[in-house]
């Protein structure tokens, strides 16, 4: 498969080969898709995080006595029935990495690039110069 070589001014300079195991390898999207998940899962932060009963402030003794005051039983000012009390069944830190065998990564990147490949949307460049790093030059 010959690809164009381009200079930093978008002249053809020359033409390369591409090797065929890589960019013209068979494609499956389900792999590529399994790697997409991955990835995407991976970069999750996972770091939210709500305070119980057990870690909010105060509430270390019973608001009032057991039976006789003819109001509901009590244990603490801090259940989650209370103002200011813990929350339940909320967000705590949670790890969403997935993991994935090598094999398979190098296989959804070389369909990834037979996709790019077959699209002819693989631009090479020879050399990338810039005098100063500016973005209006690239």
């Amino acid at each position: 498969m010959l690809v164009d070589v381009f200079n930093m001014e978008g002249q053809k300079v020359k033409q390369v080969e591409l090797p065929e195991a890589i960019f013209a390898a068979p494609i499956n999207v389900d792999l590529m898709h399994q790697a997409y998940v991955r990835q995407m899962a991976n970069a999750r932060l996972g770091t939210h995080d709500t305070k119980t009963r057990n870690e909010v402030a105060g509430g270390g003794r019973k608001p009032w006595r057991q039976k006789g005051t003819g109001r509901a039983r009590q244990g603490s000012i801090r259940a989650a029935q209370w103002k200011g009390g813990g929350r339940i069944h909320t967000p705590h830190p949670h790890a969403y990495t997935l993991s994935m065998p090598r094999k398979m990564r190098r296989a959804a990147l070389r369909s990834a690039l037979s996709v790019k490949a077959a699209e002819s949307s693989i631009v090479l460049v020879d050399e990338l110069a810039v005098s100063e790093p500016k973005t209006r030059l690239m």
